[in-house]
């Protein structure tokens, strides 16, 4: 079993939001929906996602910007959009998914994802990462 697929495992078996295989080896879970876990993984520390391997139920372009500049390695997403593929080939991070989706819905399933909507013309991901993360 590779790496990645214990991580989409674990997705799958603890019902997680997201897990992440670290490079040091942990492997830990995490719960809260959109991108609060990934938000709270680079406040703490911004270097922690360098070389890790991702398994997240969703994948927009605002956490494939997030994981694309903190260096993530493969991802692995349950549901990705459109908007996030072509930040992760830019990238070169090996990924691969259940479902792809055109855009990201928001929780009320009435439209485009606030955060997708806002960025996704956005060129510059350095400045989505400078936005969530730095301010």
């Amino acid at each position: 079993m590779t790496k990645l697929d214990e991580v989409k495992d674990i997705l799958y078996s603890k019902n997680a939001s997201l897990v992440v295989y670290y490079s040091n080896g942990v492997i830990k879970e995490y719960y809260q929906d959109r991108v609060k876990d990934i938000k709270e993984i680079l406040h703490e520390n911004e270097k922690a996602l360098k070389g890790a391997i991702i398994a997240d139920k969703v994948i927009g372009k605002l956490a494939g910007s997030l994981l694309a500049i903190s260096g993530v390695k493969q991802i692995y997403a349950d549901v990705i959009s459109e908007y996030a593929i072509p930040i992760l080939k830019e990238y070169n991070i090996e990924f691969n998914y259940k479902t792809k989706v055109p855009f990201i819905i928001n929780k009320d399933n009435t439209g485009m994802c606030p955060m997708e909507n806002k960025y996704k013309d956005e060129k510059d991901i350095k400045k989505i990462y400078w936005d969530i993360i730095k301010k």
